[in-house]
């Protein structure tokens, strides 16, 4: 197998990614090194990445190493977490939270989510230049989860500060400073649900949490999983999407072909939404960790070697994509791996779903001449997930 030579700074990486991943993938689909100072195996391949996804050998394992001490609390929470849990205890936990993300249940909150959409809309329109993240994809992606999940509204808030803390901690690029203020975040985070938690106890509501403590009471799930499950849902239930909202929008507001091919047909939203996830995945990056010896089309992989699925080049894997650079709402077939497959599939893909497809409606057509008031955008430094710290929209409404 031939080295990769070439350098990428991380900005130029965060800023686009996609020159790096095909070089990547030139080199080989499944590239050993020690790129982004984490040696192991890169996959840039599509088929090699859902080979991957899908062999439980490669299992999931929790971003900080097992003998870490000095930040015990975010280490915790994360060995409690559904995502980074394995069989069989992976099985009980999302057999327990799945009935609540199905596509009918999600369905229920339809109305409340129109009508949340088209009220944040109409708050923030008339502002003419609006910054998309902070004053509508945040507060509609927090206001959702903390509607299912049973959060009061005015705790809505500090979402964002909690989001951004343990995201970075996880990331790639963390750093010891990042995982200090994590292992902060966590604390502040499980003192709220603790306390939650409880009120929930002596009055339960008709929300996530309520449910959930029926089925510890036949000892199903334990607090500490309850606590873990409560943290995870808030993060992941609003960073994605958060995302894959300002993420679709900004792929529309950079094709102006694309944009008025949905102006024109509104039904294809549904199909403008998995060509959004696949073309900028808000998930870039998902690791596994060798649990045996794997062949992979004849690479041998060790056990204990680390495994990065780098999703958004698979995502854009041109023997699995006609054309992958290009932005094609009609794409058909379009089977990305944005929410990872396997038994790890993303448990809130038909909630994230529902929320950009109601987002990207309400913006869209309730407003004309939408430009980008910069063509240049700035990315967060994340090298694991596709965000933008901010992104401001020049609205004219209908």
């Amino acid at each position: 197998m031939k080295s990769l030579n070439a350098e990428h700074s991380i900005y130029e990486i965060i800023k686009n990614p996609y020159p790096f991943y095909e070089e990547i993938r030139s080199t080989h689909p499944v590239y050993k090194g020690s790129l982004l100072k984490y040696p192991g195996w890169y996959v840039t391949g599509y088929q090699e990445a859902l080979i991957i996804l899908k062999d439980n050998r490669f299992q999931t394992r929790i971003p900080l190493p097992e003998t870490t001490k000095k930040y015990e609390a975010l280490k915790k929470i994360q060995s409690d977490m559904l995502l980074f849990k394995n069989p069989p205890d992976h099985a009980r936990l999302r057999m327990l939270v799945s009935r609540q993300f199905t596509p009918s249940a999600i369905e229920k909150y339809r109305p409340f989510i129109e009508n949340l959409a088209l009220d944040l809309f109409n708050n923030v329109k008339s502002q003419k230049n609006v910054e998309i993240i902070s004053d509508f994809a945040f507060p509609f992606a927090s206001l959702v989860i903390a509607k299912i999940i049973g959060i009061p509204e005015e705790n809505k808030t500090i979402f964002r500060k909690w989001a951004l803390s343990l995201i970075q901690s996880i990331d790639l690029t963390r750093s010891r400073h990042s995982i200090a203020e994590g292992t902060k975040t966590t604390l502040e985070m499980l003192s709220f649900f603790k306390d939650l938690i409880k009120k929930r106890r002596q009055s339960p509501q008709d929300d996530l949490i309520s449910e959930l403590l029926h089925q510890e009471k036949d000892r199903k799930v334990t607090e500490e999983e309850l606590l873990a499950i409560s943290v995870l849902l808030v993060i992941a239930g609003h960073e994605t999407t958060v995302n894959l909202i300002s993420n679709s929008l900004y792929c529309f507001l950079t094709n102006p072909k694309e944009y008025d091919k949905l102006i024109e047909n509104p039904l294809l939203i549904d199909s403008a939404i998995e060509e959004c996830l696949r073309y900028e995945s808000p998930t870039q990056v998902i690791a596994r960790l060798a649990s045996e010896d794997v062949e992979l089309k004849n690479i041998q992989i060790k056990k204990g070697d680390h495994v990065y699925v780098l999703i958004g080049a698979a995502n854009r894997d041109s023997n699995q994509f006609s054309n992958g650079n290009n932005f094609d709402i009609t794409r058909n077939p379009n089977h990305h791996l944005a929410f990872g497959s396997g038994i790890h599939f993303c448990l809130g893909s038909a909630l994230a779903r529902l929320e950009a497809q109601i987002a990207l409606r309400t913006i869209l057509l309730n407003s004309v001449n939408t430009p980008l008031e910069v063509k240049e955008v700035k990315w967060r430094k994340l090298i694991g997930f596709r965000a933008m710290n901010e992104m401001y929209v020049l609205f004219d409404e209908k």
